[in-house]
């Protein structure tokens, strides 16, 4: 009998700009709201600062910024997602987080030959769950070049 795992990949769906991104859930800590964000001097443009959540003291990367997506003041909707790789926390805002959806492995498919080299690099494919197509992130490479930062 084959495992849910290896049929269905279950992912937090977020918002970027008119775009759908998922993550696979094992690697969202929590979804928080935005709060306080401490500069850190000498820092990429795109890490906003550390913030204090519950007393571990947490990078915060703009994935908009991260991108090269135009930044947004942030709103109601706007949140931070927790996400660990390895030993490291980091928050990745978001324009909003919109569901968590398991969807079939069979239904992932490579990144479109149409995105750009920079952002087919932050992509492990894209899926297409009824209308929506979701561009699932490879957090280690969206991560990786910060491993200096922290």
């Amino acid at each position: 009998m084959m495992g849910v795992q290896e049929t269905e990949l279950k992912v937090i769906v977020f918002q970027l700009q008119d775009e759908e991104y998922a993550i696979p859930v094992q690697q969202v800590r929590s979804i928080e709201k935005v709060q306080h964000i401490t500069r850190v001097p000498r820092t990429p443009k795109f890490v906003k600062g550390v913030i204090n959540l519950r007393g571990v003291v947490t990078p915060i990367i703009d994935l908009r910024e991260r991108f090269g997506i135009e930044a947004l003041p942030f709103n109601e909707q706007t949140r931070v997602i927790i996400v660990a790789l390895d030993e490291i926390e980091v928050g990745l805002i978001v324009d909003a987080a919109n569901d968590v959806l398991d969807i079939p492995v069979k239904s992932i498919e490579p990144p479109p030959e149409v995105i750009e080299a920079l952002e087919a690099d932050y992509i492990n494919g894209v899926a297409k769950v009824g209308k929506r197509l979701l561009i699932l992130l490879n957090l280690e490479k969206v991560l990786d070049n910060k491993k200096s930062v922290f």
